[in-house]
């Protein structure tokens, strides 16, 4: 993301292939935030630019020790504040005036957010009070891309010192060398050993010491890889090799791209730190001049993108989730809309780049008082840049008043949907035990009715089950059968949203769902109702609101309720997110692959029906709740859900 600054060196080489690394980086963070379902790996451009950050300062840092005998570490410091902090600054203050102005439902932790971001401690913040980096549904904060710059700042503020010791200490690189390496492995398994499942995600994922591994990968080899010292010719042979190695470390890494999920347990066991030893190994290639990979990352396009890349990785967020919170049908032209969205991210960049960031780094600011003083008295004298102050003091002052006004915590949303689903939440919790107990009893009953679709006739609908049939536009033997179903259901908000409505026609329902859950926490919620003997022969699922989901993903839930067990598959409405044809898609398939797998098409009924939801139309409203009710009952009845799977 940032680029290295440093003094003018004697004999310092500037590698144009980085900017091409840093262009395959930011794509890939990029295109993971737009389009998640298209590379679901693209969040590890990340570790890419920590290993280009280590490596860059470090081989620096050591030209300067080795040509003046010091570091001046005071110099770098005030380089590096000059070359990040100003467009930091604004695009943390421009955000939170945003959000105070036009966003309220992000209107939380304002102060914290901005004073841990300009102490680059926000990574840690993040793990005890923010979202998962892979939550792209629940409330996702325009902030939490800037964990990765927190870490970085970090690494600036201790790295000069800590080295200036270890050259002290050992004097030879290679020991350093070593020594660092060490590190770098103790960091992967901290991060492996932490690692005990998705509750321990953001430890492992905003951590600066689990993920340390990938900047301390990049330092060690600038102690043995030193970019002005690497020959510039090779013999045949020995060039074959570094191109070779060059290519093969490149093609590893964009299968990675496409194949290794955030959500995967390997990913933290070794997967991202395989995946960080391969982006050094580029690194490395990139980095020599006797190879071909320097001319393969260098080109107007790579050079264009790779200088801007560190506004490009920092006003990401904010566009993103600003221009989706205003177009609300994004599922109906998703690469359409992460088009436009990208056009808008590469204007701000370049303008942030072209007015901001080039003219600052270079600034003296030991002039300011002068340059103040100058246009309080004249302020023609300063053309067009006259015009930017008033703006700035404006979106300082609303982003500083947000920071002092905003709660610490969510307050209470008095909405009806947040009622609906606080009541539901409680009322699952009280009666999943009762309704265990009446599974278990309705399952021996059915088991020995063996004509059971036919004693519905018999029954006498009472005055409650007249109403259920009446409000739901349920049958009488929708109704009577419905009665006798046992029924788990395991889901997300929605279907803790519709919950009740369920239970009033099936009561028998035990429901496992949450607010925010992804396809890649349903493993962990089954392996728990399993042992709970909770797991009913009917399950109904509902997942995808939430996130995009793989085939893999899928196929793994499937596995784990098992053959024997009937699953009713609830698809999405989700408009507001670009997944929800793609999440609608793989569910059709999974019921395609699985005999035991029936869809059920909640998205073909709704999706004309924007009265049938809250302000947010993905919830559905008690209108909805009814068409719901009645789809999925539907379902359920008329596959005589209650017998063996067919």
């Amino acid at each position: 993301m940032q680029h290295a600054g440093s003094k003018r060196l004697k004999h310092s080489r500037y590698i144009s292939g980085f900017d091409g690394i840093r262009t395959i980086a930011v794509i890939g963070v990029i295109v993971y935030h737009l389009l998640p379902y298209s590379l679901q790996g693209g969040y590890l451009g990340v570790p890419i630019f920590f290993v280009v950050s280590g490596y860059l300062i470090t081989d620096l840092l050591l030209q300067e020790y080795e040509q003046n005998g010091k570091i001046d570490i005071v110099s770098f410091y005030v380089r590096r504040m000059k070359r990040l902090y100003p467009a930091l600054v604004t695009m943390v203050l421009t955000t939170a005036a945003y959000i105070t102005l036009f966003q309220r439902s992000l209107f939380v932790s304002l102060k914290a957010i901005i004073g841990t971001n300009l102490l680059y401690v926000y990574n840690w913040w993040e793990i005890g009070h923010g979202q998962s980096y892979f939550d792209r549904f629940n409330g996702e904060s325009p902030f939490t891309h800037l964990w990765s710059l927190s870490i970085e700042g970090q690494f600036y503020a201790f790295w000069p010192l800590i080295l200036v010791i270890l050259l002290f200490i050992f004097k030879a690189r290679k020991p350093i060398f070593y020594f660092v390496l060490g590190l770098s492995a103790l960091s992967a398994v901290w991060m492996g050993y932490l690692y005990t499942g998705t509750a321990m995600t953001n430890r492992v994922y905003y951590g600066t010491d689990t993920r340390m591994f990938a900047i301390l990968l990049g330092v060690a080899l600038a102690f043995v890889w030193p970019a002005t010292k690497l020959k510039s010719e090779l013999k045949p042979q020995a060039k074959r090799i570094l191109n070779g190695t060059g290519i093969l470390s490149l093609i590893l890494l964009i299968v990675m791209f496409f194949k290794m999920s955030g959500q995967s347990s390997l990913t933290y066991h070794g997967g991202m730190f395989f995946f960080t030893f391969m982006s050094t190994i580029l690194v490395a290639t990139v980095a020599h001049p006797a190879g071909f990979m320097n001319r393969l990352f260098t080109n107007q396009v790579f050079d264009w993108v790779g200088t801007r890349s560190y506004g490009i990785y920092l006003y990401q967020f904010p566009i993103m989730i600003f221009y989706e919170a205003k177009v609300t049908n994004i599922a109906a032209h998703p690469v359409f809309n992460a088009l436009v969205e990208t056009i808008l991210i590469l204007i701000v960049s370049d303008l942030s780049y072209r007015y901001l960031e080039r003219p600052l780094r270079h600034y003296d600011y030991g002039q300011l008082p002068v340059m103040l003083k100058q246009f309080f008295q004249s302020p023609k004298n300063f053309g067009w840049q006259r015009y930017a102050v008033i703006p700035a003091v404006l979106v300082t002052g609303v982003a500083l008043v947000g920071a002092f006004t905003s709660p610490a915590h969510s307050e209470a949303n008095d909405s009806a949907l947040q009622t609906n689903i606080k009541h539901n939440q409680k009322q699952d919790a009280s009666s999943n035990k009762a309704a265990l107990k009446k599974q278990h009893e309705a399952e021996k009953k059915a088991a020995a009715e063996k004509k059971r679709q036919e004693a519905w006739r018999k029954v006498k609908l009472n005055p409650h089950q007249k109403e259920l049939a009446q409000t739901y536009g349920l049958s009488k033997r929708q109704v009577v059968q419905a009665k006798d179903l046992a029924v788990t259901a395991i889901g997300d908000s929605v279907m803790v949203d519709v919950s009740r409505d369920v239970r009033q026609v099936v009561p028998n329902t035990y429901v496992s769902a949450g607010v925010g859950r992804q396809i890649w926490q349903a493993p962990r919620q089954i392996e728990s109702l399993k042992a709970q003997g909770a797991l009913a022969n009917t399950v109904v699922i509902n997942l995808g609101t939430n996130s995009p989901m793989t085939d893999d993903q899928i196929d793994k839930v499937i596995r784990m309720v098992g053959p024997k067990r009937h699953i009713f598959w609830v698809n999405t409405h989700v408009p507001t997110r670009n997944w929800e044809t793609s999440v609608n898609e793989t569910i059709e398939k999974a019921a395609r692959r699985y005999p035991n797998v029936e869809l059920v098409d909640w998205h073909d009924l709704s999706k004309n029906h924007k009265s049938w939801f809250y302000s947010d139309n993905v919830h559905p409203n008690p209108t909805g709740n009814r068409y719901y009710t009645h789809l999925l009952v539907t379902r359920l009845t008329d596959s005589n859900a209650a017998s063996e799977p067919k």
